[in-house]
């Protein structure tokens, strides 16, 4: 009979996984915070706990990131020392391009309406 290491070419004998995985207790963890991250805002904006919709809407998105927090920590495993820090620097240089183009863009979509529609705003139907 062969020996295995010899039929797999000796590649795979002896060598760890090249990328962390989670325990089940970091699986659990995460899950659990997202389900509280889900609800609270969900139970916020049924009940009505806030009679300002902008507070309403500033408690959805501190859930919302961190959200996203969670699931990158606790499900994509992504922290400084995952890949000697490169999924992070690929992560700012993404969310700061996103910045960039969301920021551009309404910047752009506002002077645009500004400068192209003059007057449209002040005129009153039926005049």
């Amino acid at each position: 009979m062969a020996n295995p290491e010899a039929l797999a070419g000796g590649h795979d004998a002896g060598h760890e996984p090249q990328f962390a995985h989670g325990t089940r207790k970091d699986y659990v963890t995460g899950f659990v915070l997202s389900v509280i991250l889900t609800g609270v805002p969900f139970i916020v904006v049924m009940a009505g706990v806030f009679p300002s919709a902008r507070m309403t809407a500033f408690l959805v998105l501190a859930c919302a990131i961190a959200q996203i927090i969670v699931h990158m920590v606790y499900f994509l495993h992504m922290s400084p020392k995952t890949e000697a820090g490169w999924t992070l620097v690929a992560l700012a240089f993404t969310f700061i391009v996103l910045v960039i183009a969301v920021v551009g863009t309404v910047w752009v979509m506002y002077h645009l309406d500004q400068n192209m529609m003059p007057g449209m705003m002040s005129e009153q139907p039926g005049d």
